[in-house]
């Protein structure tokens, strides 16, 4: 499987980060203050009910949103000042994506969804799929690479998209409610995937969530309310599995 490189690890950092729609008294505060550091490879939940910034936090880690104060480091680069074709080219570089709905495209091929982000890169085709292949049998999909979307479970297309995210070798996967649209069965072994793959990789992995269920899968929980980070919590056993692997 393919690795991130362990010679180059990097947090993660955001700080003082800001984030507010309208002005004056319609002003809305999705996010107020924050600071927060994602250590190389940890598993982090950000955890809080909706409206609580916490999705906000995620689009500002990822370099989807510009804050409209602070900042956020990746690899020393404060990712606002690089411009919007730059982050584009890092989120398909560094950072990797698992969303609620998979968002994979219909048309497809599994994979072929999971070696886009390489292709969009400027992989080659045949290398592109190959390690899509290779990450698709890894997450137990062999022999369904040529299924559609339509074709699959629901658990199956969030193992593509998890082949997809993880197919660049990324240094932080972003999940957004990745089993908010599956059953709990089926979510629990979905999580399970992506914290072990990740984990395997060397990739940190930040999870938006408001189930708790979901969070105790990572080594440490934040929560949010009304913008602000209003907890820290660190699963010693989880934890513990990240320092000893």
């Amino acid at each position: 499987m393919p690795h991130h490189d362990p010679s180059a690890p990097a947090p993660l950092i955001a700080t003082d980060l800001v984030q507010t729609y309208g002005d004056g008294a319609n002003a809305t505060h999705a996010l107020t203050g924050v600071s927060l550091t994602v250590a190389p490879g940890e598993s982090l939940a950000i955890m809080g009910p909706s409206g609580s910034g916490k999705t906000t936090l995620l689009h500002c880690l990822a370099g989807v949103l510009a804050p409209t104060a602070g900042s956020v480091l990746w690899r020393g680069a404060d990712l606002a000042a690089l411009g919007d074709r730059r982050r584009t080219a890092l989120r398909r570089t560094d950072f990797g994506f698992v969303f609620q709905s998979g968002q994979l495209l219909p048309e497809l091929p599994a994979v072929e969804n999971a070696a886009l982000p390489l292709m969009l890169a400027g992989t080659s085709r045949k290398e592109a799929t190959r390690v899509a292949a290779a990450w698709l049998a890894h997450l137990g999909l062999a022999g369904m690479e040529n299924r559609r979307p339509g074709e699959l479970s629901g658990g199956q297309a969030q193992r593509v998209a998890i082949a997809r995210a993880l197919a660049g070798a990324p240094g932080v996967v972003f999940a957004d409610e990745p089993t908010g649209a599956l059953d709990q069965a089926t979510g629990a072994d979905v999580l399970s995937v992506l914290t072990s793959a990740t984990r395997a990789t060397g990739a940190a992995l930040v999870v938006v969530t408001h189930d708790e269920a979901v969070a105790r899968h990572c080594s440490r929980m934040v929560t949010m309310r009304d913008g602000r980070i209003t907890g820290s919590y660190v699963h010693e056993a989880v934890a513990a599995g990240e320092a000893g692997r």
